[in-house]
């Protein structure tokens, strides 16, 4: 397994840290505020959600029918996998040895660049009961997944077929709200939305949700222009997201909008606040524990000495989860490769390149066993225990009328 530690001793850019830098989460965590103001029903109805949907032939889908053609088509994110480069080319060493011992081929394209942008790239397949071209794609738990879940068009899997799920899988991702049973879905890789604070500037321990509201950090509090935003604040409140109501929802505006109104929020951030944060402009800030994890790996600056905070009322979970979508060539080969991807020493050799939480736990001992990882095995944003997986909750489950509502209570919060 690669030493992640040599690449950058090499003076080569983290490729996770490139990750987090190109793809705005705007997309990808199903943020609000999207680009010149548009608000998301807007696009879900330029992606076509919401308009009449056909009921797909993934509901009377029949595994025992199913053959495999050889070639696995998956579409995933830009640098969401290990990869080498040999002679040039990019490899992707755990892809290698799934070819090798399964005889699969498989076609893989780094083809989302978002959620949304890649829903309306394969809804018009999917809606007309056509072959978007993948066998096996990527999706945050969020509106899009759930409209395809709603819509018909994944098929629903085959749990006999994924032993080592049931052996492996990490209880945060097993069950979760957004997909009870794992009836379409199964974790890839997740992360936390907490708080990151430099402790030079705050001059004192973060540990509470409250501490976003302290007068004392006025004018340098970063929050995020994303749901989690809200989902965080509820927490705050005592409320479990998926569990919440409108009016839990009006609850979080409402703190939402005392917060700005005394001057303490310097600004709602996309991806950005990381790079505030490290200019020392922000003194605590929402984030992505991903990205604070490789901000911690820099040898110089402010992006060394931040620290990423599990608040001691809670934590936002995100996962980014495996389905095969409708009408898919090869969902043999597509179920196939996610039980493989569960087996402890294959999700050791993803975990050491991506950086992000694992769905295996018991692969931390396989990483713990090559040198250089104790960066890795140490810590709580790849390796969560039982304790911060505890106060670890979801975001609120939502469909298209209720991403509307949803966004007419917080969208304005942001905008103005």
């Amino acid at each position: 397994m690669e030493n992640r530690d040599d690449r950058k001793v090499s003076g080569e850019l983290d490729q996770a840290l490139i990750r987090g830098l190109t793809e705005s989460r705007i997309s990808r965590r199903g943020v609000l505020g999207l680009a010149g103001g548009a608000a998301l029903s807007g696009l879900l109805a330029a992606c076509g959600i919401g308009g009449s949907s056909s009921s797909s032939s993934s509901s009377g889908f029949n595994w025992a029918s199913q053959k495999k053609t050889g070639v696995l088509n998956f579409a995933n994110w830009p640098l969401y996998i290990d990869q080498n480069t040999v002679n040039g080319k990019t490899v992707y060493p755990s892809l290698e040895k799934f070819t090798k011992e399964f005889g699969i081929k498989v076609n893989y394209s780094e083809a989302i660049q978002g959620n949304h942008s890649f829903f309306g790239k394969i809804e018009p397949e999917l809606k007309a009961n056509k072959s978007t071209g993948y066998d096996l794609m990527v999706i945050t738990d969020g509106t899009v997944l759930s409209s395809l879940i709603d819509f018909g068009w994944l098929i629903p899997l085959d749990h006999s077929l994924l032993p080592n799920f049931a052996k492996y899988a990490s209880p945060a991702v097993s069950n979760p709200s957004y997909d009870p049973g794992n009836k379409y879905t199964v974790a890839w890789q997740s992360g936390f939305t907490g708080i990151a604070y430099n402790p030079e500037l705050t001059g004192r321990e973060i540990t509470s949700i409250a501490d976003l509201f302290d007068p004392a950090f006025a004018g340098k509090v970063g929050m995020l222009n994303a749901s989690d935003t809200g989902n965080l604040m509820m927490i705050y409140q005592g409320v479990i997201p998926s569990k919440s109501t409108v009016a839990d929802w009006k609850a979080a505006a409402k703190l939402l909008i005392e917060q700005k109104s005394k001057g303490i929020v310097r600004k709602y951030y996309q991806q950005d606040y990381i790079s505030a944060l490290t200019r020392g402009d922000l003194a605590i800030s929402m984030a992505y524990s991903g990205d604070i994890f490789q901000a911690n790996q820099s040898t110089s600056g402010l992006g060394s000495k931040l620290k990423f905070v599990i608040p001691k009322e809670g934590i936002v979970q995100w996962t980014d989860n495996m389905c095969i979508p409708a009408q898919a060539a090869d969902p043999l080969s597509a179920i196939t490769y996610m039980n493989y991807v569960y087996e402890p020493p294959i999700a050791a050799m993803l975990t050491e390149y991506i950086n992000y939480i694992t769905p295996v736990p018991a692969s931390k001992s396989i990483i713990a066993a090559s040198p250089g990882n104790s960066y890795l095995v140490d810590s709580p944003l790849i390796f969560p225990d039982s304790k911060v997986l505890s106060k670890a909750y979801y975001n609120v489950v939502k469909n298209q009328a209720q991403e509307q509502v949803w966004n007419s209570i917080f969208q304005p919060i942001f905008q103005a």
